[in-house]
């Protein structure tokens, strides 16, 4: 059945409906007022059902699989090109691409590329051998026992630091191993078989397998018990623990952090930052405790999880039913060419994305996108400077920190420099680890230096953004700045602001302002500026936004996580707050004109839902809920308009509407 719909002062047909880009994709069935996300994108999800091979499906694939397309051209011409120069980016990107999908000679291969690693781990005789292999591993992008990585100091951000992290779990959340659900002690006992498979894959005998299986198991259990929850490891403050390399030894003297760090190739490092001291004392303990032969079977396994998609079918197929299948919902893998270039777009990010924004991204969306940003820049303080909660000296230092805040747009002015990069026309394997050992060297070569704000994370052919708090920057990469089937100068303004002003631009502006956002200043410290009440003020409106997700149910019993999911609400909200004030100011805002029989404003709130057209499989809603810091994609869209007024206004809601919230429980932050 057709549903009407009451808008500010008129109707629309559905003659009418036919007339805008959107309306294929609406669920007349549904009404904004009860369910937005499912009126905006219900028709879509009906045309668009998730293909075996994937475990989320919705617009963000739309944009990929044309990403996908655009970087397999740019990868079979660098394959066809046999004369580029040796150490070319050409040349890299051919002999790269040509490996990966060279399956006669990976299948030939087997196990041959681990046996190198297989035999040292064999020979492991004391605790500071495992120590020393695990080390290496991590050279190579493997992170057995915890995590490590070179980042900004939080507090110093002008210079890197060491930074180690909880760690050394194969399930993706300490959760669980502790949940009693029935899903979650599934996938626990399918867990423990994937172990047996994989060990039996490296050589271990059937017996052994399932012996060190579950020895395994019980040292994850150990290290999953001393880590910290999703959201505990939000808190920056209390996951930020400098220490000195005596105080790291009094906290686990069974490492020897010289020798550890010796192997990385840092040989002068005064101080370290410790995210969990509580996870490192742990894991010191069962270094101790458990048996030697144990550890052996741990780093094998950790050895061959950390490479089977490089490996013969046998190492990823049994890779792909666990982490595909069980945990995603996915029942076949994506096509060869996609896998390989997902590790090509990893490790050669940068060489492709030259090609690709040479090729892909015209200037025009570049100039169109820098006029939004600035404009969603205007738009956010002139929200700030009339907050009726924040008193004037915190506003100053808000508005200084929004205006020294960095814009990177499209991509990198600076391109990082592959040259000692050595990729050949030989194995996929060898030149995947040389890739990573490549990333991993190159980080640490920052260390000592200043940092250089200039570089990217992310390369301009991801759908994704971010802020980032230590340069106080937002990264737009060109991918994100894609609206499917559309060249960004056919689609409206009002649309347009939804769709990548408030879901990217906005949001992560926000992100500067949000729970931990905000403890950063404008240098990109953390260092707190806030006057103590205007603190507990944010913290108190944080609060009601933290209850609206925590009653959000989804799978049966499953709750969002409204603690661990609260930056990224506040950011969705924050960026539809400011992307709507941004968009009244524009000639399409001003004139508000009907198009299909949608106003500006109705075209607003489309362009945002169509931005969250995305759905998941079960399994993988499950493990999202347990692992992600984003609540589900429907709940991006009903959550934080249920919270505008303009919203309201825009499609008519009243007290009894599903999405109407009284007065008093809107959040209203930013």
């Amino acid at each position: 059945m057709l549903l009407t719909i009451l808008v500010t002062a008129e109707h629309f047909s559905l003659s009418q409906e036919k007339e805008y880009f959107l309306n294929e994709n609406i669920d007349t069935s549904y009404a904004p007022a009860s369910d937005f996300f499912l009126y905006a994108n219900g028709m879509f999800i009906n045309n668009h059902p998730i293909p075996p091979a994937e475990h989320t499906y919705g617009i963000f694939n739309l944009v990929e699989d044309s990403v996908y397309v655009y970087l397999k051209n740019i990868c079979v011409r660098a394959t066809d090109m046999n004369s580029a120069p040796a150490g070319s980016n050409t040349q890299k990107i051919g002999d790269f691409y040509r490996s990966g999908l060279d399956t006669n000679t990976i299948e030939k291969q087997g196990i041959e590329p681990l046996k190198k690693w297989i035999d040292r781990i064999d020979k492991i005789k004391n605790t500071s051998d495992i120590i020393n292999i695990s080390a290496e591993m991590q050279t190579m992008g493997m992170s057995p026992l915890f995590g490590f990585y070179i980042g900004q100091d939080l507090m110093k951000s002008d210079m890197n630091a060491v930074y180690l992290y909880q760690g050394g779990i194969g399930l993706p959340d300490r959760d669980y191993y502790f949940n009693k659900d029935e899903r979650t002690v599934n996938i626990c006992a399918q867990y423990k078989q994937h172990l047996i498979k994989s060990l039996g894959l490296s050589g271990m005998s059937n017996k052994d397998a399932s012996k060190f299986a579950e020895d395994i198991y019980k040292l994850e259990v150990k290290l999953a018990s001393a880590s910290r929850k999703l959201e505990d490891l939000r808190d920056d403050y209390a996951n930020y623990n400098k220490m000195t390399i005596s105080e790291i030894a009094e906290l686990s003297p069974s490492v020897d952090w010289n020798s550890f760090f010796k192997i990385l190739k840092i040989n002068r490092l005064e101080n370290v930052i410790i995210g969990q001291p509580e996870f490192f004392k742990e894991l010191d303990k069962q270094l101790t405790d458990v048996p030697l032969e144990v550890w052996k079977a741990y780093l094998r396994w950790n050895l061959v999880n950390s490479t089977s998609d490089l490996l013969s079918n046998e190492f990823d197929d049994e890779y792909f039913s666990f982490y595909g299948t069980v945990l995603s919902g996915t029942t076949e893998q994506r096509p060869r060419w996609k896998r390989v270039l997902d590790n090509t777009n990893e490790l050669l990010g940068e060489i492709v994305g030259m090609e690709y924004v040479r090729i892909y991204f015209p200037p025009e969306d570049k100039i169109r996108t820098t006029e939004i940003v600035n404009n969603m820049s205007d738009a956010f303080a002139e929200r700030i400077k009339k907050l009726d909660w924040m008193s004037a000296a915190t506003k100053e230092k808000a508005l200084k920190k929004l205006g020294t805040m960095v814009k990177k747009i499209g991509y990198p002015d600076v391109w990082k420099d592959y040259s000692s990069l050595n990729i050949d026309n030989g194995k996929y394997y060898d030149n995947v680890l040389n890739a990573r050992n490549w990333h991993f060297n190159d980080d640490i070569s920052k260390l000592g230096k200043p940092v250089d704000r200039t570089e990217w994370h992310m390369t301009p052919q991801t759908y994704n953004a971010y802020y980032n708090p230590s340069n106080n920057e937002i990264v737009i990469p060109a991918a994100i700045l894609t609206v499917p089937g559309k060249k960004m100068g056919e689609v409206d303004d009002a649309f347009l602001y939804g769709f990548i002003g408030a879901s990217t631009i906005g949001h992560e502006m926000t992100h500067g302002f949000d729970d931990q956002g905000r403890l950063y200043d404008e240098s990109g410290n953390l260092n707190g500026w806030w006057t103590k009440e205007d603190s507990a003020k944010f913290v108190s409106k944080s609060q009601l936004m933290i209850q609206q997700f925590n009653n959000y149910t989804v799978l049966d019993s499953m709750h969002v996580n409204g603690k661990a999911t609260l930056g990224e609400n506040i950011a969705d909200l924050g960026g539809l707050v400011i992307g709507f004030d941004a968009m009244k100011k524009t000639t399409d805002g001003q004139e508000n004109k009907s198009i299909g029989g949608f106003n500006a404003g109705q075209r607003y709130f489309l362009g945002y839902a169509y931005s969250w057209a995305v759905y998941y499989r079960t399994e993988t809603l499950a493990r999202r809920i347990m692992t992600d810091v984003h609540s589900p994609p429907f709940l991006r869209v009903n959550g934080p308009v249920s919270n505008m007024t303009q919203f309201y206004s825009a499609f008519g809601l009243t007290s009894g509407d599903k999405l109407f919230r009284e007065n008093n429980s809107r959040v209203q932050i930013w």
